[in-house]
């Protein structure tokens, strides 16, 4: 199952609007206040996959989003909000990749709270957590 959800999220990516877009960087600000809280994640995430002896793997993965939102490829609607919104939503994006990377390597706390900013554009990250009403 994760490497389908893997390809749910290049895909959703690649046809992810400048409203949701929008959306992911708001998302990005609502939810990484906590930022020890995100960089802990972030480094619970990396030390497993590296102890998983799938680093190589990663770094395929992580450059298949780089491609999307800022590469030589990028999608028009990450072109548009090119700027603060692109970068907060690529960070989004970055982390959720990693979430869903990692998840079989990682508990369910570090999972959410990877894939938390992107949900709110993304809600099938975390069905199970209604998206906040946007503002």
């Amino acid at each position: 199952m994760g490497q389908k959800l893997r390809e749910r999220l290049v895909s959703d990516l690649e046809v992810l609007s400048a409203a949701g877009v929008e959306r992911a960087a708001w998302g990005w600000d609502q939810h990484s206040s906590a930022t020890n809280e995100v960089h802990d994640a972030e480094r619970t995430a990396l030390a497993a996959i590296e102890k998983a002896e799938r680093g190589p793997a990663w770094d395929d993965y992580r450059r298949s989003i780089f491609k999307l939102t800022e590469g030589g490829v990028a999608r028009i609607p990450w072109q548009y909000e090119h700027g603060e919104v692109s970068h907060k939503a690529e960070r989004a994006a970055f982390l959720a990749a990693l979430g869903l990377f990692a998840e079989d390597h990682v508990d369910r706390e570090v999972y959410a709270t990877l894939v938390r900013p992107l949900s709110e554009a993304l809600p099938w990250l975390l069905p199970q957590v209604r998206p906040t009403p946007y503002s």
